[in-house]
């Protein structure tokens, strides 16, 4: 059964076919906070450089993110924090 990470990773791979990806959970974190869950999975980030992003402002391509993964957000994911460059930023 693949992990919220792993879905995070594959879906973003698959749409924006990033040069670099790194999704962390970050659930640990927020332990005893709204939105955690028992046994983590509702906390990440993510750190994604693709050149879909050139052109782009900051909002153009959080929401690019947020649209891949707006399954995820609807359910599992509680907050995403995310840091998007095109390549060469």
């Amino acid at each position: 059964m693949m992990t919220v990470r792993d879905e995070i990773e594959t879906r973003l791979r698959e749409a924006l076919v990033p040069v670099t990806l790194n999704v962390s959970d970050d659930s640990h974190l927020h332990a005893g906070h709204a939105g955690a869950r028992e046994g983590g999975q509702s906390h990440f980030s993510v750190d994604i450089v693709s050149s879909r992003f050139e052109g782009l402002g900051r909002v153009a391509r959080h929401r690019l993110v947020n649209e891949t993964l707006a399954e995820q957000l609807k359910g599992p994911i509680h907050a995403l924090a995310i840091k998007a460059r095109a390549p060469g930023e």
